[in-house]
């Protein structure tokens, strides 16, 4: 327990120096404290100090010699006008050791039910304390002090989870620079030199390798995509988008979808592409979203059954629809499939983390779109669609 913190507390709540002036005004007593009390101290938080009784903030006094101690044990508070006439306490040891007459003290109680200490007063003459107005003064005060308590409390929480979130956000600087150069690049350079020896002479086996060392670097880069892009979104500023009218999507699908037959040349592939005009988004994204889609259905889809792939456009709406045959998705596993890391029914030697679906969906919501699933026993159809055209705002 950090009795300093406490004092420290309690001289940061500027009313306090005013409530005890006020507390000694009212009563016409001669000292008034703020003590900060627990299992086995009594120490002065702030005080004012007019008989030379001899405290300052940090005093202590042996806890069993006070009537805090009591008022410690029950929460009630202990109101005196006259020692020597009062049966309860002219016998006490306390008043006896510390020379007061009349003693007044309330409890100071937390908004969690913590006890903190007490607002008390003394004075070595008699006063009349028991009435409506004294009582209620004190009541109301010992009450501003704990909520003066709280709201540090709250204040400090918030100061707290201020500097995490500033430890978050340059963790989440780092984490996006690892990501982004210290991991993409080595596997770019890994792809490259794949592809070198597959157009270089050279045996089967060499061929072989190196096809498996291009389809494991695609593989790669899509995850480390897909985690920047979490990344991104969980810590920070979220899926970025840099749309353009685009007159060139077809042919860039085409590029990914050429791309993703040579990590799957067993499965055929059918596309279907009627696109009308520009589209108004960010390429790159859209391209993203075929990426993800395609190797879902690549990986799910029944064995020797194809993929099609359509791409239409009108001057509305752009829409992109994957459909693979294979296994129902259950309504059960439909109903997650959008969030992160969430693959459904996971097969031996299946790749991914389970942030392809829920990537695609954002980039859905950041076009303005949608991103849906529809899947019976035959065949599973995801469908992305979006705004064709761009929107002029205020006209």
């Amino acid at each position: 327990m950090d009795i300093q913190a406490d004092i420290d507390a309690i001289s940061r709540i500027d009313a306090v120096k005013s409530i005890l002036e006020v507390v000694c005004r009212t009563t016409g007593m001669g000292f008034s404290a703020v003590a900060r009390v627990t299992d086995d101290k009594w120490i002065t938080c702030a005080v004012r100090d007019e008989i030379a009784f001899g405290l300052v903030p940090g005093s202590e006094l042996k806890l069993e010699t006070t009537i805090c101690n009591e008022i410690r044990q029950h929460n009630t508070p202990v109101v005196i006008d006259h020692v020597a006439q009062d049966p309860d306490f002219a016998q006490h040891h306390t008043p006896a050791m510390y020379g007061f007459q009349s003693y007044i003290s309330y409890p100071i109680m937390r908004k969690d039910g913590r006890f903190f200490g007490t607002l008390c007063a003394i004075d070595p003459s008699p006063n009349q304390l028991k009435n409506p107005q004294i009582t209620g003064m004190f009541r109301l005060f010992a009450d501003l002090i704990a909520f003066h308590l709280d709201a540090q409390d709250r204040l400090d929480l918030s100061e707290l989870k201020l500097v995490e979130e500033r430890k978050t956000a340059e963790l989440r600087d780092q984490f996006i620079a690892i990501l982004g150069h210290d991991l993409g690049n080595p596997v770019g350079a890994v792809l490259n030199v794949a592809q070198m020896l597959l157009r270089m002479p050279g045996d089967e086996r060499i061929k072989r390798l190196a096809n498996i060392l291009q389809n494991s670097s695609y593989r790669m880069k899509a995850l480390i995509e897909n985690i920047l892009d979490f990344a991104r979104g969980r810590l920070g500023e979220g899926i970025i988008l840099d749309k353009t009218n685009d007159e060139n999507v077809e042919e860039t699908l085409k590029q990914v979808i050429t791309e993703l037959a040579i990590v799957w040349p067993h499965t055929t592939i059918n596309t279907f592409f009627d696109i009308k005009g520009c589209v108004y988004c960010d390429a790159r994204r859209v391209l993203q979203v075929l990426s993800n889609l395609l190797s879902n259905a690549l990986s799910h889809g029944k064995k020797d059954s194809p993929v099609t792939v359509n791409a239409i456009c009108n001057e509305n709406e752009f829409t992109l629809t994957i459909a693979n045959q294979g296994k129902m998705i259950p309504n059960a596993v439909r109903e997650k499939l959008f969030m992160p890391f969430s693959r459904g029914e996971v097969v031996p030697n299946q790749q991914g983390l389970g942030l392809g679906l829920y990537i695609a969906s954002e980039i859905a919501r950041a076009h303005g779109g949608t991103l849906g699933v529809e899947s019976d026993d035959k065949e599973t159809v995801f469908k992305f669609s979006i705004p064709a055209a761009q929107t002029l705002i205020g006209l």
